[in-house]
């Protein structure tokens, strides 16, 4: 029985990457659907993502990439598509964002499965238990931080998250969070990051009077704000634009930049550089 798969790949830039791999797939009669390919020459390293349909064995499989992985010292993923990525939600009080993505995936229109959420208040209770989805309330004062921030993370390894989403979750992850769940978290930040940041940006940028406000999606790090972008979306405004205006239009973006960058991340396109990230997108 074949089943489709997607290997990303990252390894120092040399001739013969793309030869192996296809050879690779093509001596066992695996059908290539998908593949892309980046070379960057600042940091002379190859990124690379192939989707492909093969009726081998998954161990089989990993064996063989093992093998080309040493040859090429190559940092790599294969991931089977029918598999889909479990996803623990993290939210505060605003709810736009858990919203939208709860509808996109009851519509089929992301393929992971929500497992739980957690927020540090009660709000958002009613609206995700009519999902069906589990709801764990987590208060957090600067005295119990690191408390709930480790009940977190057995709520993780209870659910079996592959990765985490901030939702508009107001609060800031610890160091030793971040370092636990690297490359796992995604925030939302409500802002055209790096610009105003910090508390109340629309009504920052309104008393700058910019003309574009957006969102940033980006991967979680200790340094505030400052992890690699996923995905930015903008809006043009005007002076005839309140802080509320700019702010329900934020609201919109926050769920637009989002949503791509969960659905990027759960089909293995993103691929870290450094502090930036390579995005092999549809």
């Amino acid at each position: 029985m074949s089943a489709e798969y997607v290997l990303t790949l990252s390894c120092p830039d040399r001739p013969g990457v793309v030869a192996a791999v296809s050879g690779l797939l093509a001596a066992r009669d695996c059908n290539i659907t998908e593949s892309q390919q980046f070379g960057d020459r600042v940091s002379k390293r190859f990124f690379m993502r192939v989707q492909f349909v093969s009726q081998l064995p998954e161990d089989e499989l990993r064996a063989a990439f093992a093998a080309l992985a040493t040859e090429f010292g190559m940092e790599l993923q294969l991931r089977d598509l029918s598999v889909k990525p479990r996803v623990l939600v993290m939210v505060s009080k605003l709810g736009h964002c858990l919203n939208d993505l709860l509808y996109r995936v009851r519509s089929g229109l992301l393929d992971i499965e929500i497992v739980a959420v957690v927020s540090n208040h009660p709000d958002l209770r009613p609206l995700t238990q009519s999902y069906g989805i589990d709801y764990h309330h987590l208060p957090v004062t600067p005295d119990t931080k690191p408390r709930q921030e480790a009940e977190v993370l057995t709520l993780v390894d209870h659910y079996k998250a592959d990765f985490v989403v901030l939702a508009r979750y107001m609060q800031v992850l610890s160091e030793e969070m971040c370092a636990k769940l690297a490359g796992r978290v995604i925030n939302i930040h409500h802002s055209f990051l790096p610009s105003f940041k910090g508390a109340k940006p629309y009504h920052q940028a309104f008393a700058r009077g910019v003309k574009l406000i957006g969102a940033t999606a980006h991967y979680v790090t200790p340094a505030l704000d400052e992890g690699p972008i996923i995905e930015q979306e903008v809006a043009r405004v005007n002076h005839t634009h309140s802080p509320e205006d700019l702010a329900a239009i934020g609201r919109d973006l926050e769920c637009q930049a989002l949503a791509r960058a969960v659905r990027w991340h759960a089909e293995q396109r993103i691929l870290l550089d450094g502090h930036k990230t390579i995005i092999f997108p549809r």
